[in-house]
């Protein structure tokens, strides 16, 4: 039984199409480190935060956007922002994710996140300015202001 059929509902009750699991993103993640470990963690930034540092995951993450919208920055990809109902992944490995904050202003932003971990890896490793400046030709144009 796929996703999307129905699990056994009764008359009277909302159709399959519209209760029930529904299929939001399906990804074959490029590598699972062996002997990873899977955590799952709720990410919630007020109005303006500019989320972590740029950063890279042991292994692939996974997410959803519960409320408000971040803005999303993976290297060799454009900037772009992920509103509440939309997914999210990333590969991990020596990707580099430069921007996880809050694109909005005046409302927080929420979201759920799916992480596979290398054994004996840290969850999350900050990137050095030094490491940034030699990899800035990975980096997709920056937006232009204004």
């Amino acid at each position: 039984m796929s996703v999307n059929e129905s699990v056994g509902g009764t008359a009277g009750q909302e159709s399959p199409a519209t209760s029930g699991p529904k299929m939001l993103e399906d990804i074959k993640p490029p590598f699972i480190p062996e002997g990873a470990s899977g955590m799952t963690i709720l990410v919630e930034w007020p109005p303006g935060n500019p989320g972590t540092a740029p950063h890279r995951h042991s292994g692939p993450c996974f997410g959803y956007v519960i409320e408000g919208a971040v803005r999303w920055e993976l290297e060799g990809e454009p900037e772009r922002v992920i509103r509440a109902g939309e997914t999210f992944w990333e590969p991990g490995g020596d990707v580099i994710h430069y921007q996880n904050g809050n694109a909005l202003s005046d409302t927080p932003a929420k979201y759920v996140v799916f992480m596979l971990c290398a054994p004996g890896q840290p969850m999350l490793t900050l990137v050095e300015e030094e490491e940034l400046q030699k990899r800035a030709h990975l980096r997709a144009p920056r937006p232009s202001a204004g």
